[in-house]
C-alpha cells in the first residue's frame, strides 16, 4: 500500500477521499488554487500545495513530486477522466488510481464506447452515427456529442422538420464544450429510467459488480437524488444488468471502480448501454451503504495492485440507501448558481454527509455549485427515504441560498415515495417542487424581534425598549427580503417581555439568543404560546434565520436610520440586483442613459451560464456601479433606474 496520496481534486470529494486516506495510515497531499486556500479539503489534508488551476496537468504532476507521493487520486471531474493526464502520471513514476488511459479513452469516445459493448453482447439503444445523421428517421430521438457527457449538447428531436436546427445547436454546443463537434443519434426512449451498475476490476482479471443505482431523478440531465437498490429491479433483471456491466468492462480491459450506465425501459423493462463513466461518481456513497464497501479503499488497493478481497457470490446489499445533493442554488430563481459567505453551518450528525464545507468558507461561481451530500440509510425504502427528510430537516448554511427544501419537496412527492420513477418527472412536478419565496408570518416576526433584541451602539439611549413616558412606544422595523419589504412593530424588550405586530394585531413574543452578537447558535422564539427554534446569524445589517432546511434573509432598515430608502426593494423602485455571484461579462447601458422596462442593463456569467439583467421600469440610468470583468455578489446592486414620466427613448433609438 502506498504512503503518501495525492488528492487532485476539492470540495467534499476531496474530503472524502482523505478520510479513508487517514483510516489507512496514509499521508493526504492536497491541491488547491490561491482562492482555495482556506478550504476545508485544505484544512483536513495532512500537507497542502498550491497549484494554479485543477485541470493543471503539469502543476498537479509537479505537486505529486515534491511532495513525495507515489499515486494520484483524481476523485471525480475536473482531470478525473482524462486520458493525457492518467498517462502523465504513468511518466513520471506515479500511479493513477483508476483505470488504464486506454480504456478511459475507449470510453470517454461514445461512438467508440457503444460499438465496443455491442461487440461484446452488451445490448445498446439502437442508432446512428456521421456521416448519415440528417436522414435519420426513427423519432422521437436523442442527439448527443460523441466526446460528452453530463447531459450537455444533448437535443431530443420528436421530427424531421425540427432535425436540422437540432443537429445544427447539438454541433455547436459539443464544439464549444467539449472541442470535438461529433455527434450522433439515438432512439428515444419515452418515460426512461436511469439506472447505472457499479463494476469493480482488479490486475489480475477479477470484475465483479455491487448492484445498481437509481438515478431517474433529474434535472436537465443532472442528478439531484440518487438510491441503492433501484426500487424498480428485480433480482432477476439485477443479475442480467450487472452481467453486461462486467462485460463491458472486460471489453476495454477495465481496472478499477467505474460504473455502467443503462436506460431502461420503465414499461418493459429492457436495458440498453448509454455510457461508461471510468472514475468513482457522486453517488458511490449509496452502494457504500448497502453493501458495507468502501469504494475509495478498494481503488486505493487495487491500484496498488492487490487482488479483490471479494468474489461476486459474496456481494449482499443489505437495506436501502437514499442520496440528496445539496445545491448553491435558488429553485425560485430558475436553479440559478447562488453563493456568499457561509455566516453558520449546521449538517446532521446521525446519517453519512460528505460535505466540503466550512463556517466562513466563501461559496462563489467558480466551480461547480454541489456543497455536500446528505446519504441515509434505512430498513427499507421507506425508512430510508424518512431518515433522509429528518436529516434535510437539520441541514442549514446561512448565507447562501441552497435547494434543500426543493430537495424535501422532491423527497415527499407522492410519485418517489411510490417508486414511480422516470427522468422526466421532477420537469413534470416542478410546479409543485419549487418552494415560494413569500416569507411566512412568523418568521417575519422572529426577524423583527431578532433586530429589536441586538444592540445598535454603546449608547444606553440607543437601546430600542420603546420607554417612554406614559406606555412603550412602538419601534417599527422595516426589512427586505426576497418578496419585498415589510414593516414590523416592536415594543419592549424581547428577552424579558415584548410585543409584535404585524398585521394590526399585538402579540406578546419573547426569545432567548444563543451566540449573541454574530449569531451561528440556536434563536427560540415564542410568540403567542407557540414557541420556534431557528439557527441565526448576522453578517452587518443582514440577519439570516434557518429552519427545517429553509432559510431567509433580512436586510433592516429602522425608519429614520440614514440607510433607510423607505422601502428600496420594493417593486418598480428601479433598484437592479445581481441574481446570482458571478462576474460582470457586459455592461450594455451608461449612466444617464433613458431606457426602457425590459431593456438589457448587463449581462453576469457564472458556472459558464450568462444572465441578461434588464431593466425594472422606463427611466433613467442613474447609478451603474460595477464594471466588465469585476466579480459580483448575489444580490448586489448592479444598476439604479430612477422612473421618469412620458415617453422613454430606447437604446436601438437613441
Amino acid at each position: 500500500m502506498f504512503d503518501r496520496v495525492l488528492i487532485a481534486n476539492r470540495g467534499e470529494i476531496a474530503v472524502r477521499i482523505a478520510r479513508t486516506l487517514r483510516g489507512l495510515g496514509i499521508t493526504s497531499v492536497a491541491v488547491h488554487t490561491p482562492s482555495d486556500a482556506g478550504a476545508r479539503h485544505v484544512l483536513e489534508a495532512d500537507v497542502a500545495l498550491q497549484v494554479p488551476k485543477y485541470l493543471d496537468i503539469e502543476a498537479i504532476v509537479g505537486a505529486a513530486r515534491d511532495s513525495g507521493a507515489q499515486a494520484v487520486h483524481p476523485g471525480y471531474g475536473f482531470l478525473a477522466e482524462n486520458g493525457a493526464f492518467a498517462r502523465r502520471c504513468a511518466e513520471a513514476g506515479l500511479v493513477f488510481v483508476g483505470p488504464p488511459a486506454e480504456a478511459i479513452d475507449a470510453m470517454g469516445d461514445k461512438i467508440r464506447a457503444k460499438a465496443t459493448v455491442s461487440a461484446a453482447g452488451v445490448p445498446v439503444v439502437p442508432g446512428g452515427t456521421e456521416p448519415g445523421l440528417a436522414g435519420w428517421s426513427d423519432f422521437p430521438a436523442l442527439i448527443k456529442p460523441s466526446a460528452g457527457g453530463g447531459g450537455k449538447g444533448m437535443v431530443l428531436v420528436r421530427s424531421a422538420a425540427e432535425l436540422p436546427d437540432a443537429l445544427e445547436s447539438a454541433r455547436r454546443t459539443a464544439t464549444a464544450a467539449f472541442g470535438d463537434g461529433t455527434l450522433l443519434i439515438e432512439r428515444y426512449v419515452e418515460n426512461p429510467r436511469h439506472i447505472e451498475i457499479q463494476v469493480l476490476a482488479d490486475t489480475h482479471g477479477n470484475v465483479v459488480h455491487l448492484g445498481e443505482r437509481e438515478c431517474s431523478l433529474q434535472r436537465r440531465h443532472q442528478k439531484i437524488i440518487e438510491e441503492a437498490p433501484s426500487p424498480f429491479v428485480s433480482p432477476e433483471t439485477r443479475a442480467r444488468m450487472g452481467a453486461a456491466a462486467v462485460e463491458a468492462a472486460r471489453a476495454v480491459g477495465y481496472v478499477g471502480a467505474g460504473t455502467v450506465e443503462f436506460i431502461v425501459d420503465g414499461t418493459t423493462g429492457a436495458y440498453h448501454f448509454m455510457e461508461m463513466n471510468t472514475r468513482l461518481q457522486v453517488e458511490h456513497p449509496v452502494t457504500e451503504l448497502v453493501t458495507g464497501l468502501d469504494l475509495v479503499e478498494l481503488q486505493l488497493r487495487v491500484a496498488a495492485g492487490e487482488r479483490l478481497p471479494f468474489a461476486q457470490e459474496d456481494v449482499r446489499l443489505d437495506g436501502h440507501a437514499v442520496e440528496a445533493r445539496v445545491y448553491a442554488e435558488d429553485p425560485a430563481r430558475g436553479f440559478l448558481p447562488s453563493g456568499g459567505r457561509i455566516l453558520a453551518l449546521r449538517e446532521p450528525q446521525d446519517v453519512r454527509v460528505d460535505s466540503g464545507l466550512v463556517e466562513g468558507g466563501v461559496v462563489g461561481s467558480e466551480f461547480d455549485p454541489m456543497l455536500s451530500k446528505v446519504v441515509a440509510w434505512g430498513p427499507d425504502r421507506a425508512s430510508a427515504l424518512r431518515t433522509l427528510d429528518r436529516a434535510l430537516a437539520r441541514t442549514a448554511v446561512l448565507g447562501v441560498v441552497t435547494n434543500v427544501p426543493f430537495l424535501r419537496a422532491l423527497a415527499a412527492h407522492p410519485a418517489v415515495r411510490a417508486g414511480e420513477l422516470d427522468t422526466g418527472l421532477v420537469e413534470r412536478a416542478l410546479p409543485e417542487l419549487v418552494p415560494g419565496v413569500q416569507v411566512p408570518e412568523e418568521v417575519l416576526a422572529a426577524a423583527g424581534l431578532v433586530f429589536h433584541a441586538l444592540p445598535r451602539g454603546d449608547d444606553p439611549w440607543e437601546v430600542t425598549d420603546g420607554w417612554r413616558l406614559g406606555e412603550r412606544a412602538w419601534t417599527t422595523w422595516r426589512l427586505e427580503s426576497r418578496d419585498g419589504v415589510h414593516a414590523v412593530q416592536v415594543r419592549g424588550l424581547p428577552e424579558e417581555s415584548a410585543e409584535v405586530r404585524l398585521d394590526g394585531t399585538a402579540v406578546a413574543a419573547h426569545i432567548r439568543l444563543d451566540g449573541a452578537p454574530a449569531g451561528g447558535a440556536e434563536l427560540v422564539v415564542t410568540i403567542g404560546g407557540r414557541t420556534e427554534r431557528y439557527l441565526w446569524a448576522r453578517r452587518s445589517d443582514t440577519l439570516w434565520l434557518g429552519k427545517d432546511g429553509a432559510s431567509w434573509s433580512f436586510t433592516r432598515h429602522l425608519i429614520g436610520d440614514p440607510g433607510d430608502r423607505a422601502g428600496a426593494a420594493a417593486a418598480g423602485d428601479g433598484v437592479v440586483r445581481s441574481p446570482m455571484p458571478g462576474t460582470v461579462l457586459v455592461v450594455k447601458a451608461q449612466p444617464g442613459e433613458r431606457v426602457s422596462k425590459g431593456q438589457p442593463l448587463v449581462i453576469v456569467e457564472a458556472m459558464k451560464m450568462e444572465h441578461t439583467v434588464t431593466a425594472p421600469c422606463d427611466g433613467v440610468v442613474s447609478e451603474l456601479p460595477v464594471q466588465a470583468g469585476r466579480p459580483v455578489d448575489m444580490d448586489a446592486v448592479l444598476a439604479v433606474v430612477t422612473p421618469v414620466a412620458g415617453p422613454t427613448v430606447g437604446a436601438e433609438e437613441a
